[in-house]
């Protein structure tokens, strides 16, 4: 898949966990993630993803969703932004697969 990166301030997710700022984590698309199921029982929570940046890669797992990604779009947690991307960029090319 391929999209845009960005970064948010992560707490209690979708997925029903509480995660912090320095977690390996992401919120994935609302599209991709609603075709999985529903609130925290969806299939997509709990999964790893292999995420390219401009400044290398990184492992995430999926932690929440982003209603206001498009498919494609992962939001990362500055942890995980940080080693593909400068958050002075706010937003970065990203590819990226399970």
């Amino acid at each position: 898949y391929s999209g845009e990166g960005t970064y948010y301030t992560p707490g209690l997710g979708s997925c029903g966990k509480t995660n912090s700022a320095t977690d390996l984590i992401a919120a994935i698309n609302a599209p991709q993630y609603d075709a999985t199921g529903s609130s925290n029982s969806a299939s997509i929570c709990g999964k790893c993803v292999q995420v390219k940046g401009p400044k290398g890669e990184v492992k995430v797992t999926i932690a929440d969703r982003c209603p206001a990604c498009k498919s494609g779009d992962l939001d990362l947690s500055p942890a995980a932004f940080d080693q593909i991307g400068d958050e002075s960029e706010g937003r970065i090319s990203i590819s990226w697969s399970f």
